[in-house]
């Protein structure tokens, strides 16, 4: 028991769960942090381990029925130090407080001074008499025997030299990883300046961007509209040296296209020179791959410009047909306040309409683009959480409202992941609301189009007549919001649920009662395991 609390594992009789350990009689019951479901049981004779089980933390069954000669149980928190590096981590803590101490008081920060060696010193305290302390984090600079300014530990760090990496939304993805450093840094500074910290809190951060480039050995990044970063790293010269720079291949103009403004209203015929795209894709030693054709034969939706004025009775016409069809909308705006001021507008005028944005709770919002799909409502009215990832194939129309707005949300690619929501429906459509065509809407569109021209090719080619996605609506998308569990949730019939998807509605439940047991909203979790059996009797 000493050896598992010097892991940070703490005793718990009553509530048990991971990191914890219990004791009854000649037995020993540890709740490994890195275990879901089972638990290690070790029965004593004397001072001596007898027998050592895998068992079911919640039934106590045995999970593995083959005899356990050895386990291995890892720390329950990071940064879990041996006691003579701790020794001399700690020394190395106080010779820096003792140096940052006398500096703020040199330069008359008394308060500062004050509450950094208080803070400090009581941190120390508590990792000398228990080995944690919290925000221990702040201190793995010495836990970990770095040098100031080295580069953290993680867990790319423990891939074998070869690894493949996949960058998934990479447009995404990569500005955050670059970001992340210089964000981290802003928050800390604050911490170091105002004597919360000490300045080696600064080297608890998370990659730099070069550093993490470091890392990469291979990588795919996986976009809709990769941005110009991905294209230099997967363009290699021919000569084997550093990658060219290759500009936007879809921006009209680039390679002695027209760029003049186009009033809205008016179709834009322009077609874009693809010759840069060309050499970057047919070069031999490109490796960029465009994945533009769909296993459905669907294509890019159809996009019209119309311009603002009286956009609201204009949409609400096109609602009406749309809806007239069993069809849904997506309406995309550009602040929260009037996402909901249309949504209440849209409501006014008798149309069944929801709103989506960040003040919007996650399990919420999964519920609001459940009802989308089931139709309990036609229309949903969003800021920027109408791009990336969400696939629903009920929605024929997006409306792009004040699209001649520059800026974030109406960048090139947010607007082709934007009216790319349109294009999983067979008669997937665009309308943008706009009185000029701006650069970012006139490229999205350009690029839409190249995509478009691309499919019907291919189609035609092959006799390949588009249809819908067909996508069952999950009933099994199941979870308890209160101890009273959402009768939605609960009624459950099995004529409701695709047999193949009943096992995984089956774990989910599991999983959502063992979580309600562990934060003792027993009825909750009583309530879960009937509806739990209900469910194994019809499958």
């Amino acid at each position: 028991m000493r050896q598992l609390t010097d892991l940070q594992y703490t005793r718990n009789d009553l509530d048990f769960y991971r990191g914890n350990f219990r004791v009854k009689g000649d037995t020993l019951d540890v709740f490994p942090i890195e275990a879901k479901n089972e638990m290690v049981r070790m029965e004593f004779y004397g001072d001596k381990i007898e027998k050592i089980s895998i068992v079911d933390y919640l039934t106590g069954s045995k999970i593995q029925k083959s005899k356990v000669k050895s386990i291995n149980i890892f720390p329950a928190k990071h940064f879990v130090t041996p006691e003579d590096k701790l020794k001399n981590a700690l020394g190395k803590i106080r010779a820096e407080l003792k140096e940052r101490v006398a500096e703020l008081k040199r330069r008359n920060l008394l308060v500062e001074a004050q509450r950094l060696e208080q803070k400090t010193n009581y941190d120390l305290e508590m990792i000398e008499e228990t080995g944690y302390a919290n925000g221990i984090e702040n201190y793995s600079r010495y836990l970990t025997n770095r040098e100031a300014g080295e580069q953290p530990a993680t867990l790319l760090d423990y891939y074998p030299d070869d690894f493949l990496m996949f960058i998934d939304e990479s447009h995404m993805t990569v500005p955050q990883i670059n970001g992340m450093y210089n964000g981290d840094r802003a928050r800390k500074q604050t911490l170091v300046d105002f004597g919360f910290r000490l300045p080696s809190a600064l080297d608890n951060r998370p990659l730099k961007f070069k550093e993490f480039e470091e890392h990469i050995n291979q990588a795919i990044y996986v976009s809709a509209t990769p941005a110009a970063w991905e294209y230099r790293q997967s363009g290699v010269s021919a000569k084997g040296g550093p990658p060219p720079a290759v500009p936007w291949h879809w921006r009209a103009g680039a390679s002695g296209g027209k760029t003049s403004e186009t009033r809205a209203g008016a179709l834009i015929k322009e077609v874009i020179d693809l010759n840069d795209l060309k050499k970057v894709i047919n070069n031999a030693n490109s490796a960029v791959a465009q994945q533009v054709i769909r296993p459905t034969g669907l294509i890019e939706p159809s996009i019209e410009i119309r311009k603002t004025k009286a956009q609201l009775l204009d949409l609400i016409e096109e609602i009406k047909k749309t809806v007239k069809q069993k069809q849904r909308v997506l309406v995309t705006t550009l602040t929260k306040r009037l996402a909901e001021e249309i949504a209440e507008y849209l409501h006014d005028q008798k149309i069944k309409v929801a709103y989506l944005h960040s003040e919007v709770e996650t399990l919420d919002r999964l519920d609001i683009l459940r009802d989308l799909r089931l139709g309990k409502f036609d229309v949903l009215v969003g800021i920027n959480l109408l791009r990336e990832g969400l696939d629903l194939p009920e929605v024929s129309l997006v409306a792009i409202l004040d699209a001649d707005k520059e800026g974030f949300l109406r960048s090139e690619t947010s607007l082709i992941q934007t009216m790319g929501r349109a294009s999983r429906h067979l008669e997937g459509r665009v309308i943008m609301y706009a009185d000029i065509v701006t650069g970012s809407m006139k490229r999205a569109i350009l690029e839409v189009e190249r995509r478009r021209k691309i499919q019907e090719a291919y189609n035609k080619k092959h006799g390949i007549t588009p249809k819908s996605i067909e996508k069952a609506v999950r009933e099994g998308e199941l979870r308890w919001k209160s101890p009273e569990v959402d009768a939605r949730f609960t009624r459950v019939t099995s004529g409701l649920i695709p047999k193949d998807e009943l096992k995984h509605i089956i774990e989910d439940l599991e999983s959502q009662m063992k979580f309600a047991a562990e934060n003792l909203e027993f009825e909750t979790a009583a309530a879960i395991r009937d509806q739990i059996k209900l469910l194994k009797r019809k499958k």
